[in-house]
């Protein structure tokens, strides 16, 4: 199997924090070409980083024999265009999160790559933390019983962040419901292997953030009777964790949404401790590059391929309708 050769399609912050590095101890992957809007700023990308190709414009990254597959890292808006154009052009799409600003766009989306026979996923790198996996294999195995509660909280300080277009409606899904609540929201149906059939989202705004939320708490309920609340905040600082409480236990994971941290994963039965596991996520995003790279060989699965997160997006619209409606919405 040959490495799958991507083209980063809106090169930035994300790319130089997380990507490069993933791209370096992926195995079946490589970058090979990138854009973004400043063509300087690329040049001097592909420099420092050793990239092979700097591309004037999007659509040449889309259209060049030294480009397999793209993965689309541009603003929430540019999401679907952009995943458009590279499936004309006979390119692979993985996606960030969140996949589109509704989920009509990304019905479009999966519907265009299934016309085209080409494979098209979410960047749900959360789904390849060992962490979560071995948190979903304990419940999978019934060491808590049935699945009742489950909470997943993400928090940082956006005011400080680098990517001021996340406070940009015409660029951004919303606050932090669309940026991090699509992780937790995701993570939480990873976990549990379970639909969510209805949201309901209390959320307010302040004078940095309006008309896009700044905080929100999100009620979740799932096929199989678990209940769940996604909590997130653009003025917190930073913290991600998940617990999941069944009939016979809990699952406890501090940092259970970071790439970069050995997560302390808890299981407590019956009221005591039963298992404590200190668990390194570093290489997620290497192993979800990888995984989509078998997957587009035909020598895999990739665990978020674009039907399964178009459900995650469905329940971000319905996030978002909740609040401005004051009504819990069914899916």
């Amino acid at each position: 199997m040959n490495p799958l050769r991507y083209g980063i399609l809106g090169f930035g912050l994300h790319g130089i924090r997380r990507l490069v590095p993933a791209f370096a101890e992926a195995k079946q992957s490589t970058l090979a070409g990138i854009w973004r809007r400043d063509y300087a700023k690329a040049t001097d990308n592909c420099r420092e980083f050793s990239i092979p190709h700097a591309f004037e414009s999007a659509e040449d990254l889309c259209t060049s024999p030294a480009i397999d597959a793209v993965f689309v890292t541009s603003p929430d808006s540019l999401h679907c265009a952009d995943t458009l154009l590279a499936l004309q052009h006979g390119k692979h799409v993985l996606c960030e999160k969140p996949l589109a600003m509704n989920a009509a766009e990304v019905e479009a989306m999966v519907a265009a790559a299934d016309a085209a026979g080409l494979r098209f996923g979410g960047a749900l790198n959360f789904r390849y933390n060992p962490s979560s996996e071995r948190a979903r294999q304990w419940i999978g195995e019934g060491r808590i019983g049935r699945p009742h509660l489950a909470h997943c909280q993400f928090t940082f300080d956006a005011r400080t962040s680098a990517r001021q277009w996340i406070y940009q409606p015409s660029l951004a899904l919303g606050g932090p419901i669309g940026d991090i609540g699509s992780h937790c929201i995701d993570v939480l149906r990873f976990l549990l292997a379970d639909n969510i059939t209805q949201v309901a989202t209390v959320a307010e705004k302040d004078a940095a953030s309006d008309p896009l939320e700044a905080g929100a708490a999100i009620s979740l309920g799932f096929a199989r009777g678990a209940f769940a609340t996604v909590t997130v905040s653009f003025r917190g600082a930073y913290r991600t964790a998940f617990e999941i409480s069944g009939e016979t236990g809990q699952i406890i994971a501090e940092d259970g949404l970071s790439s970069d941290r050995t997560v302390r994963l808890t299981l407590l039965r019956n009221g005591r401790v039963d298992t404590i596991e200190s668990i390194s996520n570093e290489g997620s995003y290497s192993r979800m590059l990888d995984g989509f790279a078998a997957w587009v060989a035909g020598v895999g699965e990739y665990a978020a391929p674009g039907p399964d997160a178009l459900a995650t997006q469905r329940a971000l619209d319905a996030a978002y309708t909740s609040w401005k409606t004051g009504q819990r919405i069914r899916l």
